[in-house]
């Protein structure tokens, strides 16, 4: 029994030679191995370099941008007023023309025929009244001495009224005959641009609805019409009440133009009418501005870019466009604490103004943005942070010349 149990233990002590001893080698190997590789204190992450701006309010010029179009502020149908041919076009299609200018000349030989007649017309009612006044004259003292009756006076009284009376209608017929004959001289009553001929020489013209021969434009002044639609005028409304909008007294607007080149028409306009009722097709309303254009560099029709400045933003925070980035379901930005680390804060956005975005709701004033480097941002990191210079005072630099950007709903 003693040998036997020497047996078992010398197996037993195989066996943690064999297996045993060696597993429990291996684990512990592994767990050194670990334990090396893991450093023993983490080394702090290094701080992040941005630019922030401190939160001020202030009211702030801003800019209404509207899509406009030009449109002559006269614009008049050069029409036949009399049936006729054209003889002749006087002037080049396209040109000024100034007021008075011969445009078209008609045949005027059957108008001059016309007016002889009625002169001649009038020549013999003239001598018919002439032969009646001297009648009447013989009459009356004839009447006084009873040598007549008084219905032969009554008589030569209605002959020289009635004679009276053909010649003014003769005259009538003679003023009617030298107007049909001036109108086959057709002339531009004002000046401005022209179109193009409607009808050719030798064709036969009538009066009314079939006679027009081209249009004239009248450049200066120009009119620009552009529309607000139901949504942003009531957004207006709604920030004025707030006190969060300020319009110009007595509605006094300035319009500024952006032709479609870039460029700044160097004139400024002002509003001189806004129709007071909605259109019930698009449910806008149009507005109208007017504007000097001595040179006649607008022309009718032109697309155009109203800028309309005079209001004023109250209380107003702007901040870059860069700093405000876009999450899942809305912007935010970051915010330094006082500890200097970042936290990131939900805003309500409002119009563009240049580089800058009016933000409504989410900052106040003395808060410290991130502006640049805001996109490498972590919660709660750490930040190495260096002040940007505060923007321009209201309604110096760029913050007055650029446009708030409406938005329609």
């Amino acid at each position: 029994m003693v040998i036997a149990r020497a047996r078992g233990g010398l197996g037993s002590a195989r066996d943690c030679r064999g297996n045993g001893w060696t597993g429990w080698l291996g684990a512990a190997s592994l767990v050194l191995l670990a334990a090396c590789e893991k450093p023993a204190n983490e080394a702090p992450r290094e701080p992040i370099a941005v630019t922030v701006m401190t939160v001020v309010q202030r009211d702030t010029p801003v800019q209404f941008e509207f899509t406009a179009q030009t449109q002559s502020s006269r614009e008049v149908e050069i029409r036949a007023r009399v049936d006729g041919f054209l003889d002749k076009r006087t002037y080049v299609e396209g040109d000024l023309v100034s007021a008075g200018q011969t445009l078209f000349l008609m045949d005027p030989k059957p108008f001059e025929a016309a007016l002889k007649t009625a002169k001649g017309q009038l020549t013999q009612q003239q001598a018919r009244w002439t032969v009646t006044r001297a009648n009447l004259a013989r009459v009356r003292p004839l009447v006084a001495q009873n040598a007549i009756s008084k219905k032969d006076l009554d008589d030569a009284i209605g002959n020289e009224q009635e004679a009276a009376a053909a010649v003014i209608s003769a005259q009538g017929q003679v003023q009617t005959a030298e107007l049909n004959l001036s109108y086959t001289t057709i002339k531009s009553p004002l000046a401005g641009l022209s179109s193009f001929a409607e009808q050719q020489d030798g064709s036969y013209l009538t009066a009314g609805p079939g006679g027009l021969l081209t249009r004239v434009y009248q450049l200066d002044p120009m009119w620009v019409n552009f529309s607000i639609s139901e949504n942003e005028l009531l957004a207006y409304r709604d920030q004025i009440t707030r006190g969060q909008l300020r319009f110009p007294a007595k509605q006094d607007f300035e319009v500024r133009l952006v032709l479609a080149d870039g460029t700044m028409f160097p004139t400024v306009g002002h509003i001189n009418f806004s129709n007071p009722a909605f259109s019930t097709e698009t449910g806008t309303f149009k507005v109208r501005a007017s504007f000097a254009n001595p040179q006649g560099t607008l022309r009718p029709g032109q697309f155009v870019r109203a800028r309309v400045s005079g209001a004023v933003r109250q209380n107003a925070i702007l901040v870059p466009q860069r700093a405000v980035l876009q999450g899942s379901k809305s912007h935010f930005v970051w915010v330094v604490d006082k500890d200097g680390k970042a936290r990131q804060r939900v805003v309500e956005t409002g119009n563009w103004q240049g580089d800058n975005w009016f933000i409504t709701e989410g900052l106040k004033a003395g808060e410290r943005v991130v502006v640049d480097g805001a996109i490498r941002v972590v919660a709660d990191m750490p930040l190495k942070v260096s002040d940007v210079p505060r923007p321009a005072a209201a309604g110096a630099g760029q913050g007055a010349a650029a446009s708030d950007k409406s938005v329609t709903n």
